[in-house]
């Protein structure tokens, strides 16, 4: 499954609605590696660095994250979602 297809049954969201306009870039926080926009495009791409990712883990990202997309997606709810993906592909 990748992990386009995992969001969005989880969360409801189609990550295909991003249209890369890097409106939900929130600058980097210091506990950020890449910016959202990043994060959400490593999803389209099925890089399984989104799950990787500092930037994934951060509560001040997932803060900072809602309302962030101007199209309306719930990016919180994606980051939700990729870090329940990457606790199950850890085994935590």
């Amino acid at each position: 499954m990748t992990l386009r297809s995992t969001v969005k049954k989880i969360t409801g969201q189609d990550i295909y609605a991003c249209q890369a306009c890097n409106d939900c870039d929130i600058g980097t926080l210091t506990d950020m590696d890449i910016p959202l926009s990043s994060l959400i495009q490593l999803i389209l791409l099925n890089d399984e660095e989104a799950l990787q990712c500092r930037t994934l883990w951060s509560d001040s990202a997932l803060q900072a994250s809602r309302g962030a997309c101007k199209r309306g997606l719930d990016l919180s709810a994606v980051m939700l979602a990729l870090r329940e993906e990457s606790k199950k592909k850890t085994g935590e």
